[in-house]
């Protein structure tokens, strides 16, 4: 059985569906949900799954990203995960980081990579005029939103759809895309899911 720890930053909806997949056969547990914000709600929600839950407020450490990364790693040591699933963390993680969980950490990004890396990938979209969008889901590498590609969901864009019309529609991909890859690669399957 493949252990997980889950990375978040506010309301954990994608941490949610993730825990609510890791059931019956499924080849993976949750043992942990870690965020760089105390207060976020995701954590409550983690806790009432009977998840260890723990806030690293990334804020004393300034800019010292080295040493609030140490902070991090100190609670997934102790956790031992085999796979992290960064689900709406909003930190960059440093190449050290990475280096040390390479391979086994998987991140969802709003939008169909390669397009569109970092934020605002909605409001970039539309002004684009693109006719369809999405989501990703890769496995983290040094380099912001560029990983081996694991899935991809896609939505069309409607005439009329704002940011936030947009973003809903994504976040229901989101949550369907991100169990399915999760399932595939706990079980060492790296095929694409293309939904």
């Amino acid at each position: 059985m493949k252990r997980v720890a889950i990375l978040i930053s506010g309301s954990g909806s994608n941490m949610v569906k993730l825990v609510e997949s890791m059931t019956g056969d499924h080849p993976a547990r949750p043992v942990l949900v870690l965020s760089n914000d105390p207060d976020a709600a995701g954590l409550d929600k983690a806790r009432s799954f009977g998840i260890p839950a723990v806030g690293v407020d990334h804020r004393p450490f300034g800019k010292d990203r080295a040493a609030f990364e140490k902070a991090l790693q100190d609670h997934l040591l102790e956790a031992k995960p085999d796979i992290i699933c960064l689900a709406g963390f909003m930190r960059i993680l440093t190449a050290d980081f990475v280096r040390q969980w390479q391979g086994r950490m998987l991140n969802i990004h709003p939008s169909l990579l390669p397009k569109y890396r970092g934020l605002n990938t909605h409001a970039r979209a539309l002004a684009s005029a693109d006719t369809e969008h999405g989501c990703t889901v890769h496995e983290v590498t040094a380099e912001l939103d560029d990983g081996p590609i694991l899935g991809q969901a896609r939505v069309p864009i409607l005439p009329n759809d704002t940011e936030q019309d947009l973003a809903a529609r994504v976040l229901v991909q989101e949550h369907r895309l991100y169990p399915t890859v999760l399932r595939r690669f706990s079980a060492q399957d790296r095929t694409l899911v293309l939904l």
